[in-house]
């Protein structure tokens, strides 16, 4: 079992702004972008390991972060998981993405997302929700 580990901003995320003011002058309708640090660990304890990463001031500052043990070792939807294609640390960036309603957008709004500003697949790959079992985790991919 997959247990993964939401580590996001509590104080305005410039970068998450900085690509949506991008994603709209590319053409992309959305209206509110979320983003976040995801850490996949198998076989976790919840207690232990969110214990573990909020100690280590690398990765949490209780200052500017807020953390959560996610549902699923997957993205929800609207969401992708950008991750390095050469992933030991087994990290992602997961970006939300919300149209004019408050709702996750739909799955034509985040391909094109991806593909014109939130993935370099020359280094990145993208994980969806409807492609996560189809998706090959290997560096031969």
């Amino acid at each position: 079992m997959s247990l993964a580990v939401s580590v996001s901003l509590k104080i305005p995320d410039n970068t998450a702004y900085t690509a949506l003011v991008a994603l709209r002058k590319l053409g992309v309708e959305v209206d509110r972008v979320e983003r976040s640090e995801v850490f996949l660990f198998d076989d976790a304890d919840a207690g232990a390991l969110v214990a573990r990463i909020t100690a280590d001031e690398m990765i949490f500052n209780p200052n500017k972060h807020r953390i959560s043990v996610l549902e699923s070792a997957k993205p929800s939807w609207g969401e992708v998981w950008i991750e390095p294609i050469s992933n030991p640390e087994r990290i992602a960036v997961a970006w939300r993405l919300y149209n004019a309603h408050g709702a996750p957008v739909k799955r034509p709004v985040l391909e094109m997302a991806i593909e014109r500003l939130l993935c370099n697949p020359a280094i990145d790959r993208a994980v969806t929700r409807d492609l996560f079992d189809r998706d090959n985790r290997t560096e031969g991919e």
